[in-house]
């Protein structure tokens, strides 16, 4: 988060609905330690869990990143943008995920597209998750390793997936090298 950390955010959403942690933890099909570490320690979760936390308050999920109202077109230059939103294993000082939200202040969009730099992960820490809605990943650099339900892919450079992503995947850097990818998630409501 540029100015304001995710557990913060969350917090204000929920304060704001009326909620307590635990009916937050209940309507978003979490536990209510989970809630507490996310507003408390300001965990960085995946996805998943942020899209029921933000189905749960009424909001996008990148209402989660989101500091200002911009006018279409909305243009990010690359020199300018900012990991909006990072996600790292507990006792880990460097984020395995640096998302890059490129849909931040368009109030009115139907999608969350991120530029994501993606450090190698251990076998025990690659976890799967599942969402609702789609996903569509443009490698830049790299090798991305894509788990999708039984089967497994290695995507190089200039390689695209695109993907229902209710059936459980995951998505992570190969090789034990860093790798960068454009991703498009989509939110059915």
């Amino acid at each position: 988060m540029a100015t304001e950390k995710l557990g913060n955010r969350i917090r204000k959403f929920r304060e704001e609905r009326g909620l307590s942690r635990a009916e937050l933890a209940e309507k978003s099909d979490l536990t209510e330690l989970f809630v507490t570490a996310l507003e408390e320690e300001d965990l960085y979760p995946s996805i998943a869990p942020l899209q029921k936390i933000a189905r749960a308050l009424g909001v996008r999920l990148g209402t989660f990143m989101d500091d200002e109202i911009s006018v279409d077109p909305l243009i990010v230059r690359k020199t300018c943008r900012e990991a909006d939103l990072t996600m790292q294993k507990a006792g880990d000082k460097s984020p395995s995920f640096l998302f890059h939200s490129l849909g931040k202040g368009k109030t009115d969009r139907n999608m969350e597209p991120f530029f994501i730099h993606i450090t190698p992960e251990t076998e025990e820490d690659r976890k799967i998750s599942s969402h609702q809605g789609e996903e569509f990943i443009v490698v830049i650099s790299g090798t991305l390793l894509i788990r999708y339900g039984k089967e497994e892919h290695l995507l190089e450079a200039g390689d695209s997936a695109y993907f229902n992503s209710i059936v459980p995947h995951y998505v992570g850097a190969a090789d034990g090298e860093d790798a960068e990818i454009y991703a498009v998630i989509y939110y059915p409501d």
